[in-house]
């Protein structure tokens, strides 16, 4: 099936797989979003675009992270960052992935397209200026986030805010494996088994793509990731369903490693950050956490 415009085909899936595509976005939110390539490139502000970018509008990722930082009454910044970096993955993988199992195709999401308000929750988060389609195989879903995206944002957020590495690829690891068991429910309940399998087959390929290998263990649609998104540190929070650890780690001890072999769903709509659910990464709308005091990587 060819994409259309407006890629419907998202919405009965709900909000946290919706992206607004072919629309101009509404003149009272044109101050607040901005291409999504402001948000990788240094100094806060895309030195390639081909207008300058107002003030207000420069650093989005700056202005998510504070947003999530408020939300969660979060001291410590780099969890915030954390948990921001794996709710934007978490929407991009989602997207992309629900276009690859029900198109066959996949919108190319060139972040000068694809336009951020950082202030807002799914779907008017995400705004897609132009559709044009790309194939729907595993290694052009990997192109399309994976490199264009997650790659540069996990760059982003190492340098300003100091979060591991290793711990930025397992959120993004996290929040593939729960786009796609999100995937693969709605499928089911809907009778749609060639679809679910389809969402299966592409989110283990996705995990086993070498800037992801090694990141967790996928079991059916279940998976234990190796690193912490270090949501544990938010006030009353605890650890995610798919996390490296049973239980929160003391802060006065260093957390022990998991043991060689042991083993991230994407938000709700309109939400801010929660625990993923058993087994896997955070649900659809709202972003997810990370890793102990301890600097994984």
């Amino acid at each position: 099936m060819d994409l259309d415009p407006a890629l419907s085909a998202l919405r009965p899936l709900g909000g946290f797989f919706v992206v607004h595509a072919s629309r101009p976005l509404p003149s009272g939110r044109t101050a607040a979003a901005a291409p999504l390539a402001h948000a990788y490139a240094p100094g806060h502000v895309n030195a390639t675009a081909d207008v300058d970018v107002p003030g207000h509008r420069a650093d989005p990722l700056g202005r998510r992270v504070r947003k999530v930082a408020g939300a969660l009454g979060a001291a410590e910044t780099r969890v915030a960052a954390s948990v921001a970096q794996q709710g934007l993955a978490a929407r991009l993988w989602s997207v992309t992935l629900a276009c690859a199992v029900l198109y066959g195709r996949v919108p190319d999401l060139d972040p000068r397209l694809l336009h951020w308000d950082p202030e807002a929750t799914a779907p008017d988060d995400l705004w897609l200026t132009e559709v044009r389609a790309r194939p729907g195989d595993g290694g052009t879903v990997a192109d399309v986030v994976l490199t264009t995206h997650l790659a540069p944002l996990a760059e982003a957020v190492h340098t300003r805010y100091g979060v591991a590495r290793g711990l930025l690829r397992g959120n993004a690891a996290s929040a593939l494996a729960g786009a796609g068991r999100e995937l693969d429910r709605w499928a089911r309940r809907h009778g749609r088994t060639d679809t679910a399998a389809r969402a299966r087959s592409l989110t283990a390929g996705l995990l086993a793509h070498p800037l992801l290998a090694g990141a967790g263990t996928l079991t059916g649609t279940s998976f234990r990731r190796r690193s912490c998104c270090l949501y544990y540190r938010v006030p009353g929070g605890g650890v995610c369903g798919d996390c490296c650890f049973p239980t929160p780690p003391e802060p006065t001890r260093s957390p022990r490693p998991p043991e060689p072999g042991s083993l991230p769903g994407p938000p709700e709509p309109g939400s801010l950050p929660r625990p993923p659910e058993p087994g896997g990464s955070p649900p659809p709308p709202r972003p997810p956490r990370s890793s102990p005091g301890a600097r994984s990587g």
